[in-house]
């Protein structure tokens, strides 16, 4: 069984070498010749790239586009990329650890979809986020739940795991390019009647985050829109 873990990385010069490195050697050492890591640098306007591209080999691949792609459209592209029986995407800031990841790998059995959780009990935050963020946060998830039925806790956590059958039925459909990827891939695989596991984690909040509050409007408008439109 062959594991693709895509890392979108806009301009992450400052911290994609460790992330990689940590998960290269994690990786290695628990699934040696079963894995790839694939890093998008779409529209990056640092050294990212040439970062990552100094980091290849057999494992570690470099997927370019000289345009701005946005979260989801960076994991959609790693996706057609990927060769992996089972597919999953991480954020590069390591938020969540390859030991962590590990979590969702081995949560797959018996499920066609694995999401890691900070909320989820027995979850551990190391490094909380700061007031308003998790305010804004418990306050978007009450709304997905309202709104759009969704029944897990945490539906932002940058760490999703799913089968090749899953992500060959539904990432097509999925029209979401910005940060409200996650909700749309979710909403997707719930209407597919995909098996879908929210495991604990241990997590800690990084600065420097390319997420911040002026996209949330947008979120909202796309999400809208994709909660109303009919599905196919």
């Amino acid at each position: 069984m062959k594991i693709s873990i895509v890392i979108p990385a806009y301009n992450e010069e400052k911290r994609i070498r460790s992330t990689v490195n940590a998960y290269a050697s994690f990786m290695e050492t628990q699934y040696p010749d079963s894995h790839e890591i694939l890093v998008v640098c779409d529209g990056c306007t640092d050294s990212t790239p040439d970062i990552v591209r100094s980091m290849q080999n057999d494992f570690i691949k470099l997927v370019e586009r000289p345009e701005k792609l946005g979260k989801g459209g960076g994991i959609k592209l790693g996706f057609a990329e990927a060769s992996g029986d089972i597919m999953g995407f991480v954020d590069a800031d390591n938020a969540v650890t390859p030991e962590n990841f590990n979590r969702l790998i081995e949560g797959v059995d018996g499920a066609d979809m694995v999401i890691a959780s900070r909320r989820e009990r027995g979850a551990i935050i190391t490094v909380k986020q700061p007031l308003t963020r998790r305010l804004v946060s418990r306050i978007f998830n009450l709304i997905l739940r309202i709104f759009f039925g969704l029944p897990f806790k945490d539906t932002q956590c940058g760490g999703k795991l799913m089968t090749r059958a899953v992500v060959d039925a539904i990432m097509g459909k999925v029209s979401s390019n910005g940060f409200e990827f996650d909700v749309e891939l979710l909403l997707r695989a719930k209407k597919a009647g995909c098996r879908i596991k929210e495991v604990p984690i241990s997590w800690e909040h990084k600065e420097g985050a390319t997420f911040n509050f002026k996209h949330i409007p947008g979120m909202f408008l796309k999400l809208i829109e994709i909660r109303f439109q009919r599905w196919a």
